[in-house]
């Protein structure tokens, strides 16, 4: 984009709905509540508050790209379209049965989460595919019009189309749909070979039913949000984050919202990756705590790790297998019901537990009176002394401290004997920990020692915890970087334009077809490529290669990255070493004598990454001004200190603050803990480091 040019970031979450617009290289944001009956409303107030601070009309804005939690709250909440699946004869229970494995082992009293259709929106169709992409029985129009017109009498508005091994034959599928697309017009239709070709048949149709249920709901959601857009002058493409780290056009979004389920946590990833860039780190942990959930996402040589699957609507403690598996590209990252808004109760054990289940905005936590009275994490952290009750979200939201109080003590501390400060005290000592936990468990699943990682925090709550989270985890250096408060909007900004195309092709390397693996990714790079070039026509458009290989008789693939040149002129051997190789760096030994093989192929197509300006470390010269201090609970050693108070906006670089002190903003405040000292970078971020660490 040119220097001059204005550009808007929109990151609609669970609390709040943030809006970032850049006019230059200059950055004004704003925070408003999210508005779940119309949430382009929040959108638009926030805009008007942004061009205000930027002395811009809406008018100018010349682009615009959006994440949100409206697909992701839809599945959680089961408030999407009526929907019918179409499927194959002997298939129809595939989602329901799911893969008949237990997510926790020795729970007798074990109850697996509802599919997503009960049996009776689920239908079957004759015919067959087999597995080498065959047609084994053929469909005629009479079988399927039947059903068809079964389901158009019971009024549906979306139908989900996934049959068997349509990933490799996809005839049967688009048959299918022809019909539909005549005698219901009206409807929506959704295939699983264009949504997810891949193996697994439980992960496709679970992705296919949830992108043809909340396809209604986002299709009209974006277009009234480009209507409203349309109507305050607004002219400029409107594009959306997608799940795997980059952007598509708002039609691409409309037909495939699936990909936008994890969006927002993506661009915060981004974001994170962007300042791991910018400091030269390659082994970074990315903490975004927002109103709702924390996510955390490990960053290796400034890269976000990825994957194919990931689970959303956990139901079970947030516990892996508990949710509805989507097969999509994304950012693989732990999300944990720990958001400023998250609720807390006592257990039968007498014991705090803190989330899922969340305030949001409406009501709120409940110091801001807007009727909520049950604590959450917001109201322990104003009981702390870490939030500044008349300056909360810029002075937009005056905290009232009395409802916190009132509200810790009876849900809290009746129950368990004890006053507000140490109910508060609790509350936010489980949520921490809860959080580390789970930043410890993604490390040790991915083979990592988090003692040698940086943690990069951002979004409203992040800051008010990470340095507590840097203690318990044994990590030294805390980086919170500018905008932090609104890090996933401004990530979307920094996001290239990018699409991931996937198919699943079985083929031992015993087997191995040089020629067809030629076409078949070169066909991808030219699918991937196709997407990319409708959101930008003039950008260089770079590719990158992964096959998912294992040995055979084993359940799951490993990904591995293949160059340009190595899936130009593909070689078994050089495979071969490629897998052996990541193999073995994962579990410490390869198996000797096993054939290998792969399942699946993928080209991620994407415009260059942007470049960015290698920051000098700022060296240590005066102590920052301070403009007051105030009471601030230290956990690690369970009292109230005195804590200085630092007005971020004044920092120079190279001015120091050691802890304890907050650092106040508009959108956060950042926690110095009294075993770190805080110094302000060249371009704004504030480093935390241990105290006597010299960086």
């Amino acid at each position: 984009m040119a220097t001059d040019s204005v550009r808007m970031g929109v990151d609609i979450g669970g609390t709040f709905t943030d809006i970032v617009l850049e006019r230059g290289d200059v950055t004004f944001s704003t925070k408003v509540l999210t508005t779940y009956a119309a949430p382009e409303n929040a959108i638009i107030e926030g805009m008007h508050q942004v061009c205000a601070k930027a002395d811009v009309t809406p008018s100018q804005i010349e682009q615009i790209i959006h994440g949100t939690t409206l697909a992701t709250n839809a599945l959680i909440e089961r408030r999407g379209a009526k929907t019918a699946l179409i499927t194959t004869q002997g298939f129809r229970d595939v989602i329901e049965m799911r893969t008949e494995s237990r997510f926790e082992q020795y729970d007798l009293n074990l109850v697996q989460p509802e599919p997503l259709l009960p049996r009776q929106m689920r239908y079957v169709v004759p015919g067959r595919i087999d597995a080498t992409g065959t047609e084994l029985f053929g469909i005629t129009r009479a079988e399927v019009e039947e059903v068809v017109d079964e389901i158009a009498a019971a009024g549906y508005q979306s139908v989900a189309i996934g049959l068997i091994h349509s990933y490799l034959n996809d005839a049967h599928e688009r048959f299918v749909a022809e019909i539909i697309a005549e005698k219901m017009p009206d409807a929506m239709i959704s295939l699983s070979s264009e949504v997810s070709p891949q193996m697994r048949e439980y992960e496709r149709f679970n992705t296919v039913v949830a992108n043809a249920y909340i396809k209604p709901l986002m299709k009209s959601y974006l277009g009234r949000l480009e209507g409203r857009l349309r109507g305050e002058g607004i002219a400029c493409d409107i594009f959306l984050m997608h799940s795997g780290g980059g952007i598509i056009s708002i039609e691409s979004a409309a037909e495939f919202p699936v990909r936008l389920v994890e969006s927002g946590p993506a661009g915060g990833a981004v974001f994170a990756a962007n300042i791991a860039a910018r400091y030269g780190l390659d082994k970074v942990l990315s903490f975004d705590m927002g109103g709702t959930t924390a996510k955390i996402c490990l960053i290796k040589n400034q890269t976000p790790k990825t994957s194919r699957v990931f689970e959303v609507a956990r139901t079970y403690r947030f516990k892996k297998g508990s949710g509805m598996p989507i097969s999509i590209p994304v950012i693989d990252m732990v999300e944990i019901g720990a958001g400023g808004g998250s609720l807390a109760h006592v257990d039968s054990l007498r014991q705090i537990r803190v989330g899922p289940e969340s305030a949001g905005s409406e009501p709120g936590p409940a110091c801001y009176g807007r009727g909520g009275d049950r604590p959450a994490v917001t109201d322990a952290d104003l009981i702390l002394g870490k939030l500044d009750p008349e300056n909360f979200a810029g002075g937009s939201i005056k905290l009232e401290i009395n409802s916190s109080e009132a509200a810790l003590q009876s849900v809290l501390g009746d129950p368990l004997d004890m006053d507000a400060t140490t109910a508060a005290f609790g509350l936010a000592e489980v949520v921490d920990e809860n959080m580390a936990n789970a930043a410890r468990v993604h490390a040790v699943e991915n083979g990592e020692d988090l003692s040698d990682y940086t943690m990069i925090a951002f979004g409203g709550a992040a800051p008010l915890h990470a340095g507590r989270l840097c203690e318990k985890l044994g990590v030294d250096r805390l980086l919170v970087p500018p905008g932090a408060g609104v890090g996933s909007a401004i990530g979307f900004l920094r996001a290239p334009f990018s699409f991931e195309a996937n198919r699943s092709v079985y083929m031992k390397l015993s087997d191995f077809d040089a020629d067809k693996i030629k076409i078949l990714l070169s066909d991808l790079k030219t699918e991937a490529t196709g997407f990319v070039r409708r959101c930008d026509d003039t950008s260089e458009i770079l590719s990158e290669f992964k096959v998912y290989m294992r040995y055979t008789g084993q359940g799951w693939e490993i990904p591995i990255v293949l160059s340009e040149r190595q899936a130009a002129d593909p070689d078994a051997d050089t495979f071969f070493d490629l897998f052996v190789s990541e193999y073995t760096k994962l579990f410490g030994r390869s198996v000797v004598g096993l054939d290998v093989e792969i399942t699946v192929w993928s080209v991620n197509a994407t415009t260059p990454p942007e470049k960015v300006a290698r920051v000098a470390d700022a060296k240590s010269r005066e102590s920052a001004p301070g403009v007051g201090t105030r009471k601030v609970f230290d956990p690690a050693r369970a009292e109230f200190q005195s804590a200085k108070v630092v007005d971020r906006n004044t920092m120079d670089s190279g001015q120091t603050t050691d802890g304890p002190a907050a650092i106040v903003e508009a959108e956060t405040t950042i926690i110095v803990p009294d075993s770190r000292t805080a110094i302000c970078q060249p371009d704004g971020c504030i480093d935390l480091v241990t105290k006597g660490e010299q960086r």
